[in-house]
């Protein structure tokens, strides 16, 4: 069970992006990957989370950019052309978190 759940959420954070990419952004998508794998790098504040890695911690509402408020500041950036690839990014990433979440 462990496996199909490492599948799944890597999946969702590296191959399921480049698939939306390619999707609805063919012809920069491998630009548009690109931003989305960048907005992995939310990922930082696991490092000041104690311990550093918990595999059954849901990361949603435990993290400060993977809190509730984080997301609604990425909903926000939804709204605006400048900004839009990165939100679907990051709400995308907390998505797929917060289907992890499930697993616990």
């Amino acid at each position: 069970m462990e496996i199909l759940r490492f599948i799944i959420h890597y999946g969702m954070h590296f191959l399921v992006p480049g698939i939306i990419a390619y999707l609805f952004f063919r012809k920069n998508w491998k630009i548009v990957w690109l931003i989305f794998m960048a907005t992995m790098l939310v990922d930082l504040d696991h490092l000041i989370a104690t311990p550093l890695f918990d595999a059954n911690r849901c990361s949603i509402n435990f993290h400060p950019l993977h809190s509730y408020i984080a997301i609604g500041f990425y909903t926000v950036l939804i709204f605006f052309n400048k900004t839009r690839i990165v939100a679907i990014g990051l709400l995308f990433h907390m998505l797929t978190d917060f289907i992890d979440c499930f697993w616990i």
